[in-house]
């Protein structure tokens, strides 16, 4: 019995030493989980929204159009491992947007399953993809790495069309949305606004339709040679493209 009681002393002593899941990020609420939005949001019992940090999912309820490819199945599979569990925020950074719901890693705590980290696991399935934002970008380098894994596995959104990388040359002038795109840089644009709100440079993009906005924190991009290939990920609107992230841009090698 004796021996019984240190062997669970000292499992006891083990747990409470392992390493954090999500070290160097604040501690957050925790509660249940007891309504799946889409694959990239859900709702705590006391009735706080959470959005999930770095990562976008197709919208299964958009306002004023059909729901995305692969909208309902990314939602599924949040659903299939949050819905009733108990789990924990972790905020990166910014913990609130305008919306007031909570910006954060969502990892599962109880014994009904094992530990998972929410953000991460929708990447590695292709029930998402990577979207970085400066104020929350922590370990978002992790989950590009997982997000390679899973277009190279066609797995997920990554076994259809509409989100593997397309080649900006090709499409059309009404796209729209958050895209990830194959194109050549070419030349630096003048700038219509001047205000603070404009971004560090524009740029056209050889043969497409729409030019490129470079916003401050990736200004970096203002500085590649024309002609340079870059897959480049960020939403589409009124002819525009916008980079607003370091990382949201790759130099390719020439073909």
């Amino acid at each position: 019995m004796a021996r019984l009681g240190v062997f669970v002393l000292f499992i006891f002593l083990a747990s409470c030493g392992a390493k954090p899941l999500l070290p160097n990020m604040e501690p957050g609420e925790t509660g249940r989980v007891v309504k799946i939005i889409d694959g990239d949001a859900l709702v705590l019992e006391s009735g706080q929204s959470v959005r999930l940090v770095s990562i976008e999912a197709p919208v299964l309820y958009p306002r004023d159009r059909s729901p995305d490819a692969h909208a309902a199945e990314s939602a599924r599979a949040l659903e299939d491992m949050a819905l009733g569990r108990q789990v924990q925020l972790f905020y990166p950074g910014l913990t609130r947007d305008h919306y007031d719901r909570a910006l954060a890693h969502v990892v599962t705590t109880d014994g009904r399953g094992p530990q998972l980290w929410l953000n991460a696991e929708m990447v590695e399935r292709g029930a998402a993809r990577v979207r970085l934002y400066p104020d929350t970008a922590a370990r978002g380098d992790e989950l590009l790495v997982m997000e390679a894994d899973a277009r190279a596995e066609r797995r997920g959104i990554w076994a259809t069309s509409r989100y593997a990388l397309q080649d900006a040359a090709v499409l059309p002038e009404t796209v729209s949305g958050f895209r990830f795109v194959r194109a050549e840089l070419g030349e630096i644009l003048p700038l219509e606004d001047e205000t603070r709100f404009a971004p560090a440079c524009r740029r056209a993009l050889l043969g497409a339709v729409f030019k490129l906005d470079i916003r401050r924190d990736a200004r970096t991009a203002c500085g590649l040679a024309d002609g340079t290939v870059v897959e480049i990920r960020g939403r589409v609107r009124e002819g525009v493209l916008e980079l607003t992230y370091p990382r949201h841009l790759q130099i390719l090698s020439p073909d």
